[in-house]
């Protein structure tokens, strides 16, 4: 019997810490789909969540991150059109000057009251769901 799972992946709100407002952090994606998202990716066989967080945060933006707390998962089979992941979603902060990297071509930093217009994946409701942690502390229920 062959079992499909999801695949795991990780997505990072990324506060930079050191601007006023402290605005996130999104990449614009290089490959399909294409838009802005939040930087993260695929969890290696034998990696931590953690790890991974950390790893793609300084492969696509070109900075090192403090990991805050583990914020959500999100885990929708139609998050990614390319296949059912699993999202482990993390608030992070950074300080200094991001430089797109990896599957990122363009690195931008926005107020949470300002988001482009296109955002990949699930990302516009991971991040009204922040959004609502952040300044009214209430962590967003499950969608079953």
């Amino acid at each position: 019997m062959t079992f499909r799972n999801p695949a795991p992946t990780v997505d990072l709100i990324i506060e930079m810490a050191d601007q006023p407002h402290r605005p996130i952090l999104l990449i614009e994606r290089k490959n399909p789909p294409h838009g802005w998202a939040l930087p993260g990716g695929f969890v290696d066989y034998g990696e931590k969540v953690e790890a991974a967080a950390l790893r793609e945060a300084l492969e696509e933006i070109s900075l090192p991150v403090e990991l805050i707390e583990q914020f959500y998962v999100y885990s929708d089979p139609s998050r990614d059109p390319r296949q059912h992941t699993l999202s482990v979603v993390f608030i992070a902060t950074a300080v200094g000057l991001p430089k797109a990297a990896d599957d990122a071509q363009k690195v931008g930093i926005f107020d949470l009251w300002e988001l482009p217009q296109l955002l990949c994946f699930d990302h516009r409701q991971i991040l009204q769901d922040y959004l609502q942690y952040r300044y009214y502390q209430r962590r967003p229920c499950p969608r079953a």
